[in-house]
């Protein structure tokens, strides 16, 4: 008997991989990273391979090694990489690893002399959103620096890339400006003698929406996981991450009772409350208080009062409750239970946030579609 629980379909996952493949001509990097958002980055990396992806991408080399420590061999690359890590082992697995300066250059050659081989590099151009990569300034030189390493046998450049700002705002002109200056930056990379065999630059909504972005391999994320990154359409995508928990205690309390810590809740009148155990160490926001939707017998209602590190609670007004029930915090919908993003909205977020908060020590995942 589970108390609550975060449950994963992989059919859905597959479905959502399987359509977004067929949209495009490139090879497919299904995003990986942050436990696969929430929903368990190993098997959500096999249920991914299984519908075509070509790549799995994850941000640290802690990730990229859990994946090939799980049997998984597809390509990997990692891109989030702090200064003295081990980063021979991820050279040694055959982890794809990205740099976009000078400084990290160096780390990865050594890295390449002490696993003996060269590493598989991909460079990482800012096209503006000034957060990874080398600025358009520090550019040529780090290409010049690597193309010395590659002449040297130290490095193999496989790819070049960048990440957009405003791809999930389709029509912004930020998007046009920067595809001007990745293409610039390709056109100096290949002045540099390097000629990567992938150039990359799509996230998921790129991917959904802009097959101009799409070169030779695209980076869906969020849309893996079957949530739109481009609100108010879904693409035909189906959310694979379900939240739920049953009541831990049902009870009648009087009219104009207040509820949970600051009573910042009071009842209108006589009600049953439902004690749902699930709070913020277990992924539910605290903004969530007296705004969050859960859907608890065939109603959805609002929780009541504070969110606390390990439950919250339901007023249900008139409405019979017992000790047992399941409430639905979100799911795909189709049941009439929120969903992640109708979540997002009443706490101020995105679904990204949602539905990486969850499924952590206490809150067990359950798989659907498991595969031998």
């Amino acid at each position: 008997m589970w108390q609550a629980e975060v449950r994963v379909d992989l059919d859905a996952i597959r479905d959502n991989v399987a359509r977004l493949r067929a949209g495009t001509s490139a090879e497919l990097m299904a995003v990986v990273k942050a436990d696969g958002y929430g929903h368990g980055m190993v098997p959500s990396a096999r249920a991914a391979l299984d519908a075509g992806a070509d790549w799995l991408g994850v941000c640290t080399l802690d990730e990229a090694l859990t994946l090939r420590g799980a049997g998984i061999t597809a390509p990997v690359l990692a891109w989030l990489l702090a200064p003295g890590l081990p980063l021979h082992e991820g050279v040694a697995a055959g982890v794809d690893l990205a740099a976009a300066s000078l400084p990290q250059l160096a780390e990865m050659v050594e890295a390449g002399r002490r696993a003996d081989r060269p590493v598989r590099l991909h460079l990482k151009i800012d096209t503006g959103l000034s957060r990874g990569g080398a600025t358009v300034a520090d550019w040529p030189t780090l290409l010049e620096a690597a193309a010395k390493a590659q002449a040297d046998g130290l490095v193999e450049v496989v790819g070049v890339w960048s990440h957009f700002v405003y791809a999930d705002l389709p029509g912004h002109p930020t998007t046009d400006r920067q595809l001007a200056v990745f293409h610039e930056g390709l056109a100096m990379a290949e002045r540099a003698g390097l000629r990567p065999r992938y150039r990359h630059l799509a996230n998921s909504a790129a991917t959904l929406t802009r097959p101009d972005t799409h070169f030779d391999l695209v980076r869906p994320g969020i849309a893996t996981y079957g949530l739109s990154p481009v609100a108010g359409d879904t693409f035909g995508l189906r959310p694979a991450m379900t939240a739920r928990a049953r009541v831990m205690l049902a009870k009648r309390v009087p009219a104009d009772t207040g509820v949970s810590y600051g009573h910042t809740y009071r009842t209108d009148g006589e009600a049953n409350l439902a004690v749902v155990p699930l709070g913020y160490a277990d992924g539910v926001p605290r903004h969530a208080s007296n705004v969050g939707p859960v859907q608890l017998a065939g109603k959805r209602r609002t929780i009541s009062g504070r969110v606390c590190m390990d439950q919250f609670v339901l007023d249900c007004g008139d409405d019979p409750v017992v000790a047992g029930d399941v409430a639905t915090l979100f799911g795909d919908g189709a049941d009439g239970a929120p969903t992640a993003d109708d979540w997002a909205e009443a706490v101020g977020t995105i679904n990204y946030e949602i539905v990486t908060r969850f499924g952590g020590v206490r809150v067990p995942r359950v798989y659907d579609g498991e595969r031998s």
